[in-house]
């Protein structure tokens, strides 16, 4: 035994157990819990000679009360208006249940700003971006018209219309209106900015028929007035898309590459705006609004096809 053993084994208060002491050290809790089990406990005899308990009471329901650290002097609660509160289910069920996915492309807009100002010098005509946007939306829907669709729930059907009738996003003091205008694409320049300007008005002062809000057949939300660069729309069901269009932005934009020859063109810099499409996954797939942005950009790059 090494001296360290010697001298603990020398105090009174270290025992040395030994193969033998563990091994009953060990099964001592053992056999006494099997004691325990064995014998009944005195509780259970006392309670099969007692009369038995009555019945627990009924749990007593109590509501949960709402604390808030909010002085109620500081803070005010409004009721939702009947148009917020329709705005809330369609758009809840529109995010629950339409398949959303999102497309943006970011289209130059020099050329539609160098013509307002033609049209207002030559011709004293002001027409405004969003009505060109508005115009040019309903020619490449015309050119695609797939996006010119609703799907139908109960049927499980998409259903395609021959006339483009685009809503417009309206903001009033009691939400979200989108009023329609009917056979867009029919419509010149000037006729779109004289409807948008008269159903924005009538919408403001909530004097709009159901009719002239219920139905479309593609949307299009600008808040480009308001400083928003870009954002994504939901999509107001049963139409298929809604076009976000973002405000116009000052860029540098590299030049063109010549293939033929590799020269490189010099940077230049362009007003350059986002527009995002939400689209219904059921109604259109990737392939088919690609080639709607692309015509959508199209158009507003030659803002004069949007004049014959």
């Amino acid at each position: 035994m090494i001296p360290t053993a010697i001298r603990l084994a020398r105090r009174p208060s270290i025992q040395f157990l030994g193969k033998e002491g563990w091994a009953s050290r060990r099964s001592a809790p053992i056999a006494a819990a099997a004691s325990v089990a064995a014998s009944p406990p005195a509780a259970t005899m006392a309670s099969a000679s007692a009369p038995p308990s009555p019945p627990p009471a009924a749990p007593i329901t109590v509501a949960p009360e709402t604390v808030t650290t909010v002085p109620p002097e500081l803070y005010s609660d409004t009721p939702a208006s009947n148009m917020r509160k329709v705005i809330s289910r369609r758009l809840t069920e529109s995010k629950s249940t339409v398949p959303h996915f999102y497309t943006s492309i970011e289209i130059p807009l020099d050329n539609i700003l160098s013509l307002r100002k033609v049209l207002v010098k030559d011709f004293e005509t002001k027409v405004s971006v969003n009505d060109f946007i508005i115009k040019a939306s309903a020619m490449a829907l015309r050119d695609v018209p797939e996006l010119n669709a609703t799907f139908d729930t109960k049927t499980q059907t998409q259903r395609t219309f021959s006339s483009v009738d685009i809503s417009v996003a309206v903001a009033t003091p009691t939400g979200l209106i989108t009023p329609i205008v009917p056979s867009t694409h029919a419509l010149t320049l000037t006729d779109i900015s004289a409807k948008v300007k008269d159903l924005a008005t009538r919408a403001r002062d909530n004097k709009l028929a159901p009719e002239e809000y219920q139905g479309g057949t593609f949307c299009i939300s600008n808040l480009g007035m308001f400083g928003i660069s870009e954002f994504s729309a939901v999509i107001n069901p049963p139409q298929g898309a809604i076009l976000a269009v973002g405000g116009g932005e000052r860029k540098i934009v590299p030049g063109k590459v010549n293939v033929e020859s590799g020269e490189k063109g010099k940077p230049v810099i362009q007003t350059v705006m986002t527009a995002r499409l939400s689209a219904d996954r059921r109604v259109v797939d990737e392939a088919t609004v690609g080639l709607f942005m692309g015509a959508l950009k199209e158009y507003l790059n030659q803002p004069k096809l949007m004049m014959l």
